[in-house]
């Protein structure tokens, strides 16, 4: 079940107010994912209040507790990639790069249990810079002790993490569209439909047989 449907079904919203409703928290949410002058769990809520009917802000904290919920059930790693993870390391460092708040990305790293499969894991709250700026990419070479041009990124977002790839002068970069009408090949050096394929394309090109992967996350 979905926001939708709960705000619907459990709260008694009307579907158009409550695609409303929805529609207005992720929007904000997206622009602003974190606001440390409010404890980590209460700042969605508070989006929550102000995105809701003004009779029904009283249900700001449960609904933002079901969304939350949602959120990590779909961010969830699958078996699959999980074994993806696993398999990379036996012949690959691997380092994590995301943009985004401190605290915000913090918490998702750590509720899906992600640090243990990377080598190092940057994000941008932390750093005085953010993809597609080099210097994250080249920071995450220097933990990783190896040179940029023995890196590949792979990444879903042209404008972030394969053009920051690419300024950064790594050694490729593997795209993978979230949608299918993106597909793009004059950038990036492969494109794969999905995340499960990257052991497809890494053999493919002496070019792509390095040392290093560094990987994005939402």
């Amino acid at each position: 079940m979905g926001l939708v449907e709960i705000l619907h079904q459990q709260y008694g919203l009307s579907h158009d107010i409550a695609k409303e409703s929805a529609a207005s928290f992720l929007r904000t949410f997206r622009a602003q994912p974190d606001d440390e002058s409010y404890a980590l769990d209460e700042w969605p809520a508070h989006l929550w209040r102000n995105s809701l009917p003004k009779n029904y802000r009283h249900i700001a904290k449960n609904i933002s507790d079901e969304w939350l919920k949602l959120r990590f059930k779909n961010l969830a790693l699958t078996p699959d990639v999980i074994h993806l993870l696993e398999s990379l390391r036996e012949d690959y460092l691997l380092g994590l790069i995301t943009n985004g708040p401190s605290r915000a990305q913090w918490q998702k790293i750590k509720h899906l249990g992600l640090r243990k499969y990377f080598d190092c894991v940057l994000v941008s709250g932390d750093l005085p810079w953010e993809k597609p700026d080099q210097n994250i990419f080249l920071e995450a070479c220097k933990l990783l002790n190896v040179e940029a041009r023995t890196c590949i990124m792979v990444g879903d977002k042209l404008e972030t993490d394969i053009k920051g790839g690419i300024e950064a002068e790594l050694g490729g970069t593997v795209w993978i569209p979230l949608q299918k009408d993106e597909m793009r090949s004059d950038l990036p050096d492969f494109t794969i439909n999905k995340v499960t394929e990257l052991r497809e394309v890494l053999p493919a090109s002496p070019k792509l047989k390095r040392s290093s992967l560094l990987m994005n996350t939402c």
